[in-house]
Formats: structure tokens, C-alpha cells, sequence
């Protein structure tokens, strides 16, 4: 029997899958997210599996793959397409390979047109496959950067998911809209870029027309995922703090998602980093907020009573990220950041004190 199991990332809409043997309990996961990290691991150990690959299907370009972290904690193997050009993979993968995992395997099918590295992963019994970046849910992904190239997709498409059986079911790495799975049959009769009578040349024109903005975190995830996710700080402690459920970032901080934070918000302090007529102003305050701008932080740090936790807060979480890392330089060792800012906290629901309706 096959334990199965789709995972999501909201911030980059990523999907991990992870797949073990229930005889054996041997698992791969593939895609994972490098914040997701210490969720991914939960999952494995509940289930009392034992990771032995994490598969990658290309190299991302919208976040950074938790494999190098994978690795570390579970003494798993990484392993990639030899064509993505990343290092520090254990092993290289061609079209025809297998990836065993106890009784099961999934083979590796070469599917560039995305990247030059990207694969598809087709269960055994081609019951289901995972098609990463290159087929997407009545969609496909783009082909104008990292050796994207629209020919090369489609015929991907067509001579190696198409030709899977017409039940196979499709998982992406990606969906936008709250879709999970499709088929072959559907996305053959329905993609409106790559099904039915669409040919190669329809495809290379909707392609070269879609000018889309390039992903937000392209600078930081491609040379990251180059290198299997591996940090410049490979010492790096991942234990997790005990004092609220905290999510470690690639950044090098700790946040907390607000919902979190009103349920320890009596036990910790909360530093609000914004100016003073932001503190006072229409986004409103989280009641006990401190506020010390983050421009006086540093100097006013022995303000802060070392002791006990401290959560910092601005308007959308990037000011505070950065007081963060003062105070972490500072010496404070029990700290993270409100995920989101005030704009995620009055979002949710959470109350305030002041600000506008």
C-alpha cells in the first residue's frame, strides 16, 4: 500500500508530496520548502517513516527547497536532475532512471522546457505523476527565463505526460487557484494552453506573450537551490524555541504567525519597530506593544528586558525582521518576528487598540 500524503507552502503556493512505502516504511518527498522544514519532519516521524530521498523536480525560482535541511536532520539522500547544473545533490538523475523506496519506485522522465533540469517523477503503476513546473493544472509553467523554452515544453508535454495513461492522476508543484489534482485525460481535453487541437506554434505565441513580472524571490531561491538549499551558516540550530510555535526562515529568524502570538502575548514582550506616527496611526496598535523605532532600537536594546521572549512588529514584517537581527547581534537569544506585520494580524481578525475601521 502506498502512503500518500500533498503538503502545501502558502506563501510561494508550493506543493511537497511525500510518498512511502507502507510496508517498509521507506519515503521520498519531493519539492519541499525550506521553511516547512521542521513540519515535514513531524509528519515523517508520526508516521513513523524513514526518509530516504528528497527528489527535486527543478531547480525553483519562488522559494528555496528544504533538502539540504532534509538531509541533515533525517541522513536521507538528494537527489536531482544532471542537467539542472546544481551541486551537492548524492546522486544525479537521467530520463530512465528509478528511485526505489521499499517496494515501490517512481521513474524519472526528462521533462525541460521550464528549465533545462526539469524532471517528471511517474509512480510505478503510472497510477499518478509529478509533473513540477512543466505542466500545471489547466496551465503550464513559463518558459521566459532560467533556459525556459516554449518548444522544448510543449513537445515535453506532449511525448512525455500525454502519453501517460488517460487516468493517470497529475500533481504539480504549484497551483494559484486552490487546485490540487488533475489528469491526463482532462489536461489533454481542457488545458487551454497545451490540450486539444492547440499546436506547437499556438503554444510558442500564447508563451512569448504572457510578459509576466519575474518571481519576487528569484535573486535568493536560484542560487540557493543551486546548491540543494545548502545556508551560508551551515552550523545553523534547529532546535526549535519552546516558548510559542515558531517557523525558522532562510532568512536566519524565527517568526511567529499571529494567531501565535495572541495566545503567548502575555508571556512575551512585543517590540513595535514602527515610527511613532504609524504607531498611532490607522493600522492601530497590538495592545502591550512597545514601540521603540527601529532606527533607536539598537542603542535602546538595554531597554529590553532580556529574560523573557521578545516579538517584534512593523506594518508588513520587514522592518522587524531587521530588528530581529539587531537584537539578535545584540545578544538576545529568544526572539522572532510577527509573520505579516500589522497588515496580517489586523487581517486575521485580531484586535487592536486605535486605528481606523
Amino acid at each position: 500500500m502506498l502512503i500518500f500524503r500533498q503538503l502545501v507552502d502558502p506563501p510561494s503556493s508550493t506543493y511537497t508530496y511525500l510518498l512511502a512505502d507502507s510496508r517498509t516504511g521507506a519515503a521520498v518527498i519531493i519539492d519541499p520548502v525550506f521553511e516547512q522544514m521542521r513540519r515535514d519532519m513531524a509528519l515523517i516521524s508520526e508516521l513513523g517513516l524513514r526518509l530516504q530521498y528528497v527528489l527535486e523536480t527543478h531547480a525553483h525560482a519562488d522559494h528555496v527547497t528544504g533538502a539540504w535541511m532534509l538531509k541533515r536532520q533525517s541522513g536521507c539522500q538528494i537527489a536531482v536532475a544532471r542537467s539542472s547544473g546544481a551541486h551537492g545533490a548524492d546522486r544525479g538523475l537521467s530520463h530512465g532512471d528509478k528511485i526505489e523506496f521499499g517496494t515501490r519506485h517512481l521513474l524519472v522522465r526528462a521533462t525541460p522546457g521550464h528549465t533545462d533540469g526539469c524532471v517528471t517523477y511517474v509512480l510505478d503503476d503510472e497510477s499518478m505523476a509529478f509533473t513540477g513546473d512543466c505542466l500545471l493544472i489547466r496551465g503550464s509553467g513559463r518558459t521566459d527565463f532560467q533556459q525556459g523554452d516554449p518548444r522544448r515544453m510543449y513537445r515535453s508535454v506532449h511525448t512525455q505526460i500525454f502519453s501517460l495513461p488517460q487516468a493517470c492522476l497529475l500533481y504539480p508543484a504549484h497551483d494559484y487557484r486552490g487546485l490540487t489534482v488533475t489528469s491526463v485525460r482532462e489536461e489533454r481535453r481542457f488545458n487551454p494552453r497545451l490540450g486539444g487541437e492547440i499546436s506547437e506554434e499556438d503554444f510558442v505565441g500564447y508563451m512569448k506573450n504572457l510578459a509576466l513580472p519575474h518571481p519576487r524571490q528569484i535573486d535568493v531561491a536560484v542560487p540557493a537551490n543551486l546548491v540543494c538549499g545548502r545556508p551560508d551558516d551551515e552550523n545553523l540550530d534547529l532546535a526549535a524555541p519552546d516558548w510559542a510555535p515558531l517557523v525558522y526562515t532562510f532568512a536566519g529568524i524565527w517568526e511567529i504567525q499571529p494567531q501565535s502570538l495572541e495566545e503567548v502575548a502575555d508571556t512575551v514582550q512585543i517590540i513595535d519597530v514602527r515610527e511613532p506616527a504609524e504607531f498611532d496611526g490607522p493600522l492601530g496598535r497590538i495592545d502591550a506593544a512597545r514601540p521603540i523605532p527601529l532606527g533607536e532600537l539598537a542603542r535602546r536594546a538595554e531597554e529590553i528586558d532580556r529574560s523573557r521572549p521578545v516579538v517584534t512588529v512593523c506594518r508588513a514584517g520587514g522592518r522587524s525582521a531587521q530588528a530581529v537581527a539587531i537584537l539578535q547581534k545584540a545578544g538576545f537569544a529568544d526572539i522572532a518576528n510577527l509573520a505579516g506585520g500589522m497588515l496580517r494580524w489586523r487581517a486575521d481578525g485580531h484586535p487592536v487598540i486605535g486605528g481606523g475601521d
